[in-house]
């Protein structure tokens, strides 16, 4: 599908920037359009990352959304951790010592499942385990939470994208009721993205980075939003996101990443993100009124 560029050209649309007045976090307040909140890898200032508790956390603080990572092992299961290593949020080393570096792609699911990924954060949370996607879902489905889930290092787990889209529509989240408001894939790659787009043209998608204003048209073919680091962003590039069409026919969005203080928060609410992804949900609503 061509994208559809709602300015007619790049250079009339940024003219026009300074002339828009942002979005001021009173806007929610005053019945207007509201910043999404995404609790990042779960409420993940208060629980050890990509863990159900982290997911129990988020809910506990009444948050809709969670983003997470999803990984593959070496016999084909999908788990949830975001570095391509076990050894930072897992005891791997201690109960592996000889199968440096750890990667993941070089454990079995069993092997996986027998790790802590609780200790490193407090010692309350030992024995937390890395869930499978599987896990994952089931325990958002017990909440009715939102999912955006990201495809991690896609290239080093070939056909992922095809093999995540099936175990979503085994658990049932590529129905209508999730497709149109309860999930959205995500990935660093834009191959990954456009890859999901074509399989499932359905699903909402995401692209991770801040490519340059003149390729958005291009990008606007197969992903809805474009979601960069809070320190990359300008008032100007959220307008000319804004400008574009996504494959839905909708408004490009922006979620931006990692904001975890309100004065950051309120600075990029100011920019008229759609959405903030950040560890501290609690702490970025309350500055935001999300």
């Amino acid at each position: 599908m061509h994208a559809r560029a709602v300015a007619t050209s790049t250079t009339a649309l940024l003219g026009t920037v300074a002339l828009l007045l942002p979005l001021s976090p009173a806007y929610a307040a005053e019945g207007g359009p509201r910043t999404v909140i995404v609790a990042h890898r779960g409420a993940s200032a208060y629980a050890p990352e990509n863990t159900l508790a982290a997911v129990d956390k988020a809910a506990a603080l009444g948050v809709e959304w969670v983003e997470n990572d999803v990984q593959r092992t070496k016999d084909g299961e999908l788990v949830i951790l975001h570095d391509d290593s076990l050894q930072r949020t897992t005891d791997v080393e201690e109960l592996f010592p000889d199968r440096a570096p750890w990667k993941v792609k070089d454990f079995t699911a069993a092997e996986i499942a027998r790790l802590d990924a609780g200790s490193w954060f407090d010692p309350a949370y030992a024995g937390a385990r890395v869930p499978t996607l599987e896990q994952f879902l089931h325990r958002m489905e017990r909440y009715d939470q939102k999912l955006l889930l990201e495809l991690k290092n896609p290239q080093l787990y070939p056909g992922i994208e095809q093999e995540t889209l099936k175990t979503l529509s085994n658990e049932g989240w590529l129905d209508r009721r999730h497709v149109k408001g309860r999930l959205i894939v995500q990935s660093f790659s834009a191959d990954s993205v456009r890859t999901v787009h074509e399989l499932k043209p359905a699903v909402k998608t995401g692209f991770l980075g801040t490519p340059p204003v003149a390729d958005l048209p291009s990008y606007a073919a197969f992903t809805d939003q474009i979601n960069p680091s809070h320190a990359s962003l300008s008032a100007p590039y959220v307008a000319a996101v804004h400008g574009f069409r996504g494959p839905h026919g909708k408004r490009m969005e922006v979620f931006t990443w990692t904001v975890n203080d309100g004065d950051t928060a309120r600075r990029v609410a100011g920019f008229g993100v759609d959405g903030i992804i950040t560890n501290t949900p609690d702490v970025v609503r309350d500055a935001v009124g999300g």
